[in-house]
This record gives structure tokens, C-alpha cells and sequence, in this order.
């Protein structure tokens, strides 16, 4: 039976981020999965038009990835996303995978990162190998692309796993909420100098360059410390962490398991 793995991810356009996070994940994948032969799609038409365009790499969309897949007799695959949350991206994912649970023979879905109660542990564990060593007065500020779909409640949700592990942590958002309005507000409640801006994102593309660490009035930087705080960035994806990564292939080995108890119930 031919089987393939197609690793999806939102993509960027910023070749040295790229290198270091969505292919480092999809390689941690790759080795980790003995049989599959290895894909890649990109969720953003946009980011796959300028690719084209700009630099001449081909990546396909997943439609694209599972027809050609189709097409060239594959039986069993598994897409596994590299997004962050169950959010509007993840969920047109999973109805356009859902689509060809008639074409494949077997056919499944990794979750994101943050799905289950356990990942939301397991991602801090990972994340707590990051966090610089902090003064009494100093925090974390993280940095979520945020949403307005109804998994919006991961980032509070995050924070809160954050503090009960000891890591003094506050996480905003771009789009969505909290805001770092809110953010700032905690911040001088909690009597907090000194802050450590980091992108909750895969990887440290526009957002983290330009919202976050830019020199323009209207980035994260440039308000924080328009508010007093000493800020030191850290322009660092996620998925350079090597133990995110190892998230991301535990979970498309989850799908393994899943398909071969559902083979053994049949």
C-alpha cells in the first residue's frame, strides 16, 4: 500500500524563517515516520502566488497535494498541520480532508498543537526550554496571531497553564482578544519593568518582524516601551523549538495508532 504523509502549514514568505521552522518541523516529521512517503501544502493562496512569482518554488494548496496524491495511487495519508489552534484555518482544513475520506482508502488528520488539555501541558514544557532567565520585575510577552472564531479561548487558556507552571507569562494577540491593551494593563498592575517580546507563532514572519519587533509607532515594541518597559525581543518561531517539533510528529504518530485500532475494529 502506498502511504504518504502531507505535512500543512499556513506558509511564508521569508525564506531564513522558513528554513528554520516550517522545514524543520516537516523534516522532524519525516524522519520520524518509516513508510510514508513525504508532502508538503501551504494553506495561504497568497503566500503560494508570491513564492511563484517572486522566487519560482512550486508548493501546492491541499486540494491540490490530496488530488495529485489521488492521482498518483496512494491509499493511506496522513495530513498533519503545523497550525497553532482548532481555528478558522485548521477547520477548512479538516472539511476539505473530510472531502476525500470517499477517494483513500484511509485518510486522517493530525490536530494542531494546542487541541487536548495534555498538549496545552506538553507545548508549555516545550516552550519553558525558551523563556530566558527573568528578575522579579520582568515577564514574557507572547505574541498570538489571535482569532475572532470561537477558539479564541486558547491564548487566556495558554497563559493560564503558563502561570501554573511558574513561567510569568502574558500572551496577546493581533487579531482578536485579549488585545495588548489588556496585556499592558496586567503588566503595570504586576509592577513588570522589564519585557520579553516572543511571537506565539510558528514562525517569526510579518507579524513578529513588523507588528511585534518593528520600529513603527504601531508595533508591539514601539508601544511597550512608549508605556515605560524595558523590552528585549526575541525573534524566534515556534517551530524552532525542537521539542514543538517533536509535538507536531507525536501527534501524526497519534494518527497512526488511531487508523490502526480502526483497522483492528473492522
Amino acid at each position: 500500500m502506498k502511504k504518504a504523509i502531507l505535512v500543512v502549514s499556513f506558509g511564508t514568505s521569508y525564506k531564513e524563517t522558513r528554513e528554520k521552522t516550517i522545514e524543520a518541523c516537516e523534516r522532524k516529521i519525516k524522519e520520524g515516520l518509516d513508510g510514508y512517503d513525504f508532502h508538503r501544502a501551504y494553506t495561504s493562496n497568497m503566500i503560494i502566488k508570491k513564492l511563484k512569482n517572486r522566487d519560482g518554488i512550486n508548493i501546492e494548496n491541499p486540494i491540490q497535494a490530496l488530488d495529485r496524491l489521488y492521482d498518483e495511487g496512494y491509499e493511506e495519508v496522513i495530513v498533519q498541520t503545523l497550525h497553532i489552534i482548532c481555528g478558522e484555518e485548521f477547520n477548512k482544513l479538516k472539511e476539505q480532508v473530510e472531502s476525500y475520506q470517499g477517494k483513500f482508502k484511509k485518510i486522517i488528520l493530525g490536530r494542531p498543537l494546542l487541541t487536548y488539555i495534555d498538549d496545552y501541558k506538553e507545548a508549555v514544557e516545550a516552550i519553558n526550554h525558551q523563556i530566558p532567565q527573568m528578575e522579579e520585575d520582568e515577564a514574557v510577552v507572547f505574541m498570538g496571531h489571535g482569532t475572532f472564531h470561537e477558539s479564541h479561548s486558547s491564548y487566556p487558556a495558554l497563559e493560564y497553564m503558563l502561570r501554573d507552571a511558574g513561567i510569568n507569562a502574558y500572551v496577546g494577540t493581533v487579531e482578536g482578544y485579549p488585545e495588548l491593551d489588556q496585556v499592558i494593563d496586567r503588566l503595570k498592575v504586576n509592577n513588570i519593568k522589564k519585557v520579553n517580546l516572543m511571537p506565539f507563532m510558528l514562525v517569526a514572519g510579518d507579524h513578529a518582524i513588523n507588528d511585534m519587533a518593528g520600529d513603527e509607532e504601531d508595533s508591539w515594541k514601539t508601544i511597550l516601551e512608549e508605556h515605560g518597559f524595558e523590552i528585549k525581543v526575541h525573534l524566534k518561531g515556534l517551530g524552532e523549538n525542537p521539542y514543538i517539533q517533536d509535538k507536531f510528529m507525536n501527534h501524526a504518530h497519534d494518527c497512526i495508532e488511531k487508523l490502526n485500532q480502526l483497522e483492528e475494529i473492522c
